[in-house]
């Protein structure tokens, strides 16, 4: 066993398939490699104790809104035999809590990377996504899995809930993604839970979870064709079945106006949504910085431009 260890994991955005992700449609997610967490683990003579931007204290006083970290802990502590191990574990993020961006799932991949490398055993993808999605499911009571699978992963995934978990590559040369907080914090256990009543009222909603999931199928095919113009257009479309859905806000469909308005080629929220983060396709750089501007001006705290060119090997600037 190491005295210190490390794991480091990525936010993600969902491109195409919220929400109907959870109904067995398909998804297409994008790590945001510029944007990571940073879990460090040091051991200790004595107690557990957390050291993070939003709580400071002993793993046993961590309340409701960290259950799923707590839980996390203890099951990896279990699994290793290790219940009484005393350490301090240090969470280092860039990551915007509550934003659609996966924090919560990154933080728990994080954990058990660091965990794993501390006691010096390997861990294959599906178990990380086994013990990861241990947090996840506290959390978020039904996650579809996608955060900690794009979290974990290194390239762009396509995804299906218990079915399919395959990397996703494709080359958009002179595209890019415009990443947009709201600044208001998304609400995924009570987006999610929206979701559910409605399809339990409504033939329309089940008719719009299928209508996303052929969404997701049309856009993969215009990633493999390198067609921007034609993905612009399914985001749009996709947002339209998002509002219609309940899971948009005011401020996300003003933000997509905006963005649409100068000269984006398509834009809608990110993530289970009622807040968070929007995105846009820009066909340039250029722009990509003027949408980017154009959004802080309107009430956006904070925004990201992601290359999509060789997406495997993303090169991300902060604004």
């Amino acid at each position: 066993m190491k005295n210190k260890a490390i794991g480091i994991s990525y936010a993600k955005i969902i491109l195409f398939g919220e929400h109907s992700a959870v109904y067995g449609k398909p998804s297409i997610v994008l790590p945001i490699y510029s944007v990571k967490m940073q879990a460090t683990i040091t051991l200790t003579k004595i107690g557990k104790t957390i050291s993070s931007q939003y709580f400071n204290g002993n793993v046993s006083e961590m309340n409701n809104n960290l259950l799923g970290i707590k839980v996390l802990i203890n099951k990896i502590l279990e699994y290793f035999g290790k219940p009484q191990l005393s350490f301090n574990l240090d969470i280092k993020s860039e990551i915007p809590v509550e934003r659609g961006m996966g924090s919560s799932a990154a933080t728990a991949v994080s954990i058990t990377k660091a965990f794993f490398n501390l006691f010096e055993k390997k861990i294959n993808r599906k178990l990380l996504l086994e013990i990861a999605n241990v947090e996840e499911s506290v959390t978020h009571g039904n996650p579809s899995g996608i955060d900690v699978a794009a979290s974990s992963s290194n390239t762009p995934i396509w995804f299906i809930k218990d079915t399919i978990d395959l990397p996703l590559s494709f080359d958009l040369i002179n595209y890019y993604l415009v990443i947009a907080d709201s600044g208001i914090k998304g609400k995924t256990k009570e987006a999610v839970n929206l979701v559910k009543q409605k399809l339990l009222e409504s033939n329309e909603a089940n008719s719009i979870i299928d209508e996303l999931g052929d969404i997701t199928n049309q856009a993969r095919r215009a990633l493999s064709k390198s067609d921007g113009i034609t993905l612009g257009k399914l985001m749009n479309l996709s947002q339209v079945k998002l509002s219609k859905l309940g899971v948009s806000t005011p401020k996300i469909n003003e933000l997509c106006k905006i963005a649409n308005e100068y000269n984006g080629l398509g834009s809608k929220l990110t993530g289970s949504g009622l807040g968070g983060c929007v995105i846009t396709l820009a066909k340039n750089k250029s722009d990509a910085e003027t949408i980017a501007l154009q959004l802080k001006k309107n009430g956006a705290t904070k925004t990201w431009i992601q290359s999509l060119k060789n997406y495997n090997n993303p090169n991300g600037d902060e604004s």
